[in-house]
């Protein structure tokens, strides 16, 4: 278990949690001024050798870590706690207090994110059960309800997709409503006046096209593998690859979403999944890394073109997460070639190193290129205050 604590004044926080599987990351947020009073992350959760059995004994520990840090969460006049939740599926188009039947909900849920949405579900028992406060759901896939129907439909059967809530939901919505918001305020311009393209370059990728700050398209889908190139997951790969492994390899069902889940991307083309490690590999002349960053690079210019084209134009190109905040190259190689479209970048100010939101296009370009920090934990806060005034 690690914590990371930071001494700032402040009242009336939000406790905002992301439960996975085996982990409890956590972090105390005060919504109005951004204040983090403690984060952390409780890990090995129900493992083998760990001293955290279960998801009770995981909020235990991470109220035990705080009191060692001067924060007693039975003191702090703790306003609300936040709940990360990946799938809403059709039901959750916005923020929702928790009660049983959000839940039994979340939980019903399981079969459209079964890596996420089972473990968010055991999380938000264990906190309703420890913390006599009200407890909202803020849903990765809320931001993307807005679609229009031509662009969340996939080209089915309407009573099978009908009968199985089959759609185009998109994933990483808080972020990248978040980085909308926060892009009009670095430019100075009203948010409902820009179209914007959001690049979210972690271990998971998506994009998304934002209208006047409503989501028009994403890349993620269904599920969150469809889409760009990311850390193990392939993205968009011909549908009638599962029938051909099927009957070619003999893969299972469960073998194939393995495969294109964990063993593929940039792991399943150069060895690692780390983008770190694949720079170093790549500025060592790996042809293996120079292939994985080319596939990843061609796959973003496609949907950066194909978004330009539904919007009608762009008037700003946004980087964010790890990848996206820190990768000098892969900024550079997705906007070179693409001056003719008014995207491009000013070398020194890509280069220069910064945790802030910051513009990287020269003065005067026609597309505004940004690299804007995603706060996912902040904009949950924000979300829960809001709803539980």
């Amino acid at each position: 278990m690690t914590d990371d604590h930071v001494a700032e004044g402040a009242t009336t926080p939000v406790l905002v949690l992301n439960a996975g599987s085996s982990s409890l990351k956590y972090q105390l947020v005060v919504p109005e001024s951004g204040a983090v009073l403690a984060k952390g992350l409780v890990e090995r959760i129900g493992e083998a050798g760990s001293d955290v059995a279960d998801h009770a004994a995981a909020m235990q520990a991470m109220a035990g870590r705080l009191r060692t840090d001067g924060v007693d969460l039975d003191d702090v006049r703790l306003r609300a706690v936040g709940h990360r939740v990946v799938h809403g599926g059709p039901d959750f188009s916005a923020p929702v207090v928790i009660d049983d039947g959000v839940l039994a909900r979340v939980h019903e849920l399981s079969g459209l994110a079964p890596l996420h949405n089972p473990a968010a579900a055991v999380g938000i028992e264990a906190a309703r059960a420890r913390f006599g406060v009200p407890h909202v759901a803020v849903f990765d896939t809320a931001f993307f309800a807005s679609l229009p129907e031509a662009a969340s439909t996939y080209a089915v059967p309407r009573d099978l997709a009908r009968r199985h809530a089959i759609r185009r939901y998109g994933f990483h919505g808080t972020s990248h409503e978040f980085v909308s918001r926060a892009t009009a305020d670095l430019l100075g311009r009203p948010l409902e006046q820009l179209r914007q393209v959001v690049l979210h370059l972690g271990n998971g990728c998506s994009a998304s096209a934002v209208r006047g700050g409503v989501a028009v398209d994403t890349s993620m889908g269904l599920t969150p593998l469809e889409g760009l190139v990311m850390g193990t997951r392939s993205g968009d790969v011909d549908p009638g690859l599962h029938a051909y492994l099927a009957r070619e390899a003999g893969l299972s069902l469960d073998e194939i979403d393995t495969v294109l889940n964990k063993r593929s991307g940039l792991l399943g083309l150069s060895g690692v999944n780390d983008f770190r490690e694949l720079e170093q590999r790549l500025a060592a002349g790996d042809t293996d890394a120079r292939l994985a960053f080319d596939v990843a690079v061609h796959r973003l210019k496609h949907y950066v073109g194909a978004y330009l084209a539904v919007l009608g134009g762009i008037d700003a190109l946004v980087f964010t997460a790890g990848v996206g905040e820190n990768s000098v190259s892969l900024r550079a190689a997705v906007t070179e070639g693409l001056e003719e479209l008014g995207i491009t970048v000013d070398r020194a100010r890509n280069a220069a190193r910064s945790t802030a939101a910051r513009v990287i296009s020269p003065d005067g370009a026609r597309v505004v290129v940004a690299v804007v920090p995603t706060n996912e934990e902040l904009a949950i806060a924000r979300q829960t205050a809001q709803l539980v005034g």
